[in-house]
């Protein structure tokens, strides 16, 4: 290799861009495979530096996360979307938004909503029996809307509601397919994408003002019954996500533009990775009876039939080994993308500041240097004592260092709780013959539905 790693030999300068948009998941592991840690090219207007090396992963991450950024071209792309919420705000922004947030997402509060989670999972299944075919996407991506909506707002969303969020996340990420036209297309060009996209953000961004509307008619008054309270804070009222942005509006320290961008990423950002990841666990479940009946054996001595609990969580090992090894199979967030503000080194290569660093989690977390027959389904990969010689970036779902996810651990406990509430009730069978196909957008989503037959555990 020389001192600028080479990109893919034979590609033109938007050749690399192509074959990323047709297919970015072949296109990134086959890049992976030719060219090592350090791969260099361009990506439509990008320079770009794709790092696979779980030691370089941590550099960016957490080690030198004081010289990289969340890169310009994502503010260009999602500024209109997110604005200057926490998944794209940057600096003192970024850091004041991130203390504000961080009470809503306390462990200790989190802990006092699975009780919810699991009573909203029977709820959907209230409406499941025994031979029906669902769209398990579609049912998880509308249980998780219900739950963090509830969770960091505070409320419920009727049928109509749910239904107007569903119909508009296509249009919405369509717009964040990896096509390099759709990238070089101005946002005031008249094409029939742009039109339904800024459709669908109107469509969304009223949904949010309502639910704030609602919530200021009762902030004062009646706590609403679905509001969970928190820790102390020096009075009684409810201390979710939405209840701290209003408070802090009404002193003046946020904006409505504050209010606005955090709340539309906490709606998209909150339920589509976890929802995801059920959607993957229950599909490898279903081609993989033997790692399913080991979940209903641990169900089963566990719970015995009882709806589980927060105690409950935590000798769920099975259960959450499974959900890891989902997310190591299929990681919702497949690539991750930083920008170094000075030049720095990775790899052994100068990347200079302003270039695109790409870190993707479909490469790393499917790689034979770091994982044991990487493309098996295996979750007891994840025990302790076959967990202890991996890199620790050979695996980051929630990203890392001080940009992690701040949603992780409410993530976390709602994914074993869902997925230990329905495998009591059902097992669920994969219904297509071959396998599906993967789109990606801001998240990883599969390309066909998700269909699944539901048959009623004896």
């Amino acid at each position: 290799m020389s001192a600028t790693p080479p990109g893919p030999k034979g590609l033109p300068l938007f050749g690399a861009s192509r074959q990323y948009a047709r297919d970015p998941f072949t296109f990134l592991t086959a890049v992976a495979d030719a060219y090592g840690d350090v791969v260099h090219f361009d990506l439509g207007p990008l320079d770009t530096y794709m790092l696979t090396n779980p030691a370089d992963v941590e550099t960016v991450l957490v080690s030198e996360a004081s010289k990289f950024r969340k890169p310009q071209f994502q503010d260009r792309a999602i500024g209109d979307l997110l604005g200057d919420g926490l998944l794209m705000s940057e600096g003192a922004t970024w850091k004041k938004q991130r203390q504000l947030a961080q009470p809503a997402f306390d462990v200790r509060r989190i802990s006092t909503m699975a009780g919810m989670m699991t009573d909203r999972t029977e709820s959907m299944l209230s409406s499941w029996g025994d031979g029906d075919v669902v769209d398990v996407q579609l049912e998880m991506a509308r249980l998780t809307v219900e739950i963090i909506v509830d969770a960091m707002f505070g409320t419920d969303l009727d049928d109509e509601r749910i239904r107007r969020v569903q119909e508009n996340l296509e249009p919405l990420g369509a717009r964040f397919e990896p096509d390099p036209l759709r990238f070089l297309t101005p946002d005031w060009a008249p094409t029939r994408e742009n039109r339904q996209y800024k459709e669908a953000l109107s469509e969304l961004e009223s949904l949010v003002w309502d639910i704030v509307e609602e919530r200021r008619g009762t902030e004062y008054g009646e706590t609403p019954a679905s509001s969970v309270p928190a820790e102390a804070t020096g009075d009684d009222r409810p201390m979710d996500l939405l209840s701290i942005l209003l408070r802090a509006y009404d002193e003046g320290e946020q904006t409505e533009k504050n209010l606005r961008d955090e709340l539309m990423t906490m709606l998209l950002a909150g339920h589509d990775t976890t929802a995801l990841t059920l959607t993957y666990a229950w599909y490898l479940l279903s081609q993989h009876p033997e790692a399913e009946a080991k979940l209903h054996r641990e169900l089963d001595e566990v719970l015995g039939g009882r709806t589980p609990t927060f105690e409950d969580v935590r000798e769920l090992e099975y259960t959450e080994r499974v959900l890891n090894e989902a997310m190591r199979l299929y990681p919702p967030v497949y690539v991750m993308f930083r920008e170094p503000k000075v030049d720095v080194r990775l790899g052994g290569y100068r990347v200079p500041a302003g270039s695109a660093i790409m870190l993707p989690q479909w490469v790393v977390h499917r790689s034979e240097r770091w994982w044991d027959d990487p493309l098996e389904f295996d979750p007891d990969r994840w025990a302790p004592e076959r967990a202890g010689d991996r890199p620790r970036f050979a695996y980051f779902p929630f990203g890392g260092g001080p940009r992690h996810c701040i949603g992780k651990h409410l993530s976390l406990l709602e994914g074993r709780l869902i997925l230990g509430t329905v495998a009591q009730q059902y097992e669920l069978d994969y219904v297509r013959d071959e396998p599906f196909s993967l789109r990606g957008s801001l998240t990883m989503h599969p390309q066909e539905p998700m269909g699944m037959r539901l048959r009623t555990r004896d």
